[in-house]
């Protein structure tokens, strides 16, 4: 019996995952993914525009497919050796895939975050996904993780946000994965 079909047996291509640095363009769809990304604090479109273009170098993006599914915002703290994370977005299309730690990871091998030895950011005692996030960065990296109140509920929130416990997170040195960009 003739064949007369021919099966395709190729294997379909990895969605084309890319972390790099922001653009100005990339504001709105940045905004939008923070706000899909409960229980993320939406700021105004133009806060993420001006972190897309004044704080460039210390932010990151991941693209999947031409389409931004990740999202970290953060900044060298003046006058101190450390990186501090602000934000991280992860969208729904891309969940599993590990891409928090990869762009954290990313992130503390740029050039501009070289003189960091310490990674920082905040979280309240309740969100279980960004404790689960930098503490498997912490042992991807080997770093000792501690946390303390910083901005606290009655002190800093008139009571109306949790406390933020400030996560540091020690950056092992030297940090063999750092390269130029």
């Amino acid at each position: 019996m003739p064949r007369d079909t021919v099966e395709d047996t190729a294997k379909p291509r990895p969605p084309a995952l890319v972390l790099r640095k922001p653009e100005t363009t990339d504001g709105a769809a940045i905004w939008e993914l923070i706000k899909a990304c409960k229980p993320l604090d939406e700021n105004s479109m133009y806060c993420n525009l001006v972190q897309a273009d004044h704080f460039r170098d210390t932010c990151v993006v991941a693209e999947l497919d031409g389409d931004i599914v990740g999202w970290i915002s953060g900044h060298m703290i003046p006058a101190e050796d450390a990186l501090f994370v602000w934000q991280v977005a992860v969208s729904d299309a891309a969940r599993g895939l590990g891409l928090g730690r990869k762009m954290l990871t990313h992130l503390i091998e740029r050039s501009n975050c070289a003189d960091a030895t310490h990674l920082k950011t905040t979280i309240t005692k309740d969100n279980d996904a960004s404790w689960g996030l930098f503490r498997s960065f912490a042992r991807h990296i080997g770093g000792a993780l501690s946390d303390e109140p910083h901005f606290e509920k009655e002190a800093h929130f008139e009571g109306r946000h949790d406390t933020e416990y400030m996560v540091t997170i020690e950056l092992p040195a030297p940090v063999p994965l750092r390269r130029a960009a």
